[in-house]
């Protein structure tokens, strides 16, 4: 089983990273200076934040679908995260050494099953996951903070460079 996991279109946070704070606050982000005690997940890049760069933490539908799964919570983007990270049966550093909650959904948007990774396992959850031909997609989520980490697809190989 292959999957894919790509990092979130830099575009279109773009517009933040050039507003003033009044415009930021009326568009639920807030500019934030990633600190020494990191863990500031750029959806983007699928990296963690280096101590100093600048980020946006902004609210994000990740899950925009017409189901009662519907979800969105905030999200970190780095300033300098210049194009979308792309990973095939590879786990991206966000997703790794951190308790990461899956949430498998069907073609329709409905959370099918889910499932928790706790020590480092996200590949081997995922690939279970993935046995399961309801499961269209997975969603990863920090399992204690609960925001979207990233969207996992099954992938066939097309389009990749």
């Amino acid at each position: 089983m292959t999957y894919r996991i790509q990092g979130l279109e830099p575009g279109q946070f773009a517009r933040f990273f050039a507003s003033d704070e009044a415009a930021l606050a009326r568009s639920l982000t807030h500019r934030v200076i990633a600190g020494e005690e990191g863990r500031y997940p750029c959806r983007v890049s699928l990296r963690d934040a280096d101590p100093g760069d600048e980020l946006v933490l902004t609210h994000y539908t990740n899950h925009a679908v017409d189901t009662p799964y519907r979800n969105a919570f905030a999200i970190y983007v780095r300033k300098d995260a210049g194009e979308a990270a792309d990973y095939v049966d590879e786990m991206p550093p966000i997703l790794r050494d951190r308790p990461i909650a899956l949430r498998g959904y069907d073609a329709g948007g409905c959370l099918h099953t889910a499932s928790l990774a706790l020590q480092d396992d996200v590949d081997r959850v995922v690939r279970a996951l993935l046995t399961d031909d309801r499961v269209a997609y997975v969603d990863a989520h920090n399992a204690m903070h609960g925001c979207f980490a990233a969207r996992i697809e099954r992938y066939d190989g097309a389009d990749h460079d």
